[in-house]
């Protein structure tokens, strides 16, 4: 486990090389996540480095006080681009609300990654009302409806789920809430055709909160885009489903270089 100071807080990253030539990618977590979810992606630092961070507020990096929307995606995307000119990073892996924040880079910032890989997300994230009801009262509730099938996984191990709930539950209601009002207020379709770097738009087959059609617009929009689904997964393919995963990225990170 590594940090790096900016803007006067501490980001925790963890990283993985074991001597691979091709160019180190940052994964980015989503809503109530942390860096652990990436854990089966390490599998793939014999061809490149593999960096995985936790946003403020999450596992082990200090928090931030901003408002849910532009004001917390900006801080996010300050995170990912600290540990990326630290670690070298050029390839941003981004699931969720970590994709999100990772088209605010690509949009937003001076820091143009080389390439993107685009998991459980889309470029317009609106979050069911009733779940933003139960993350500001009833936060087991939303707990609970967000690992029910088809969600955040297809058919995991127990382990995994217990992986994800925990991660939640350390977050803490109010960084969670703030999450996923930030993916809510999202919404970057009218600005997709000015990334040109190439990108690859990658979703379970049996994702609910963000479905197939929602890749397959950012692969139909973006000027070099590609999409791969993943059978047998749900919105955390890369914890669920990650050798399928890995392949995927694997092969498409080879055609980009």
């Amino acid at each position: 486990m590594e940090t790096v100071s900016h803007h006067g807080r501490e980001t925790t990253y963890e990283r993985h090389d074991r001597g691979g030539e091709g160019p180190a990618m940052l994964c980015v977590h989503g809503s109530g996540g942390e860096r652990g979810v990436w854990k089966s992606q390490a599998r793939m630092a014999d061809e490149r480095p593999v960096v995985a961070l936790d946003l403020s507020g999450h596992g082990d990096s200090d928090d931030i006080d901003a408002d849910p929307g532009f004001s917390t995606l900006s801080a996010y995307a300050d995170d990912v681009i600290a540990v990326a000119e630290e670690t070298g990073s050029g390839v941003l892996v981004g699931n969720s609300l970590g994709g999100a924040v990772s088209l605010h880079v690509a949009l937003y910032r001076e820091f143009e990654p080389d390439a993107l890989v685009l998991v459980g997300t889309g470029a317009r994230l609106a979050v069911l009302e009733d779940l933003l009801a139960w993350l500001a009262d009833d936060f087991e509730r939303a707990v609970d409806f967000l690992h029910e099938p088809e969600r955040l996984f297809y058919d995991a191990d127990d382990d995994l789920v217990a992986l994800s709930r925990e991660a939640m539950r350390s977050c803490g209601r109010a960084v969670v809430e703030r999450d996923f009002l930030s993916c809510h207020t999202f919404d970057v379709r009218g600005d997709l055709d000015r990334i040109d770097v190439p990108a690859l738009a990658v979703c379970g087959e049996h994702d609910r909160l963000t479905p197939p059609n929602y890749h397959a617009y950012l692969a139909e929009e973006m000027p070099d885009c590609e999409f791969e689904t993943i059978d047998e997964a749900a919105h955390l393919a890369m914890l669920e489903r990650p050798a399928a995963f890995n392949e995927v990225v694997s092969e498409f990170l080879g055609r980009a270089q």
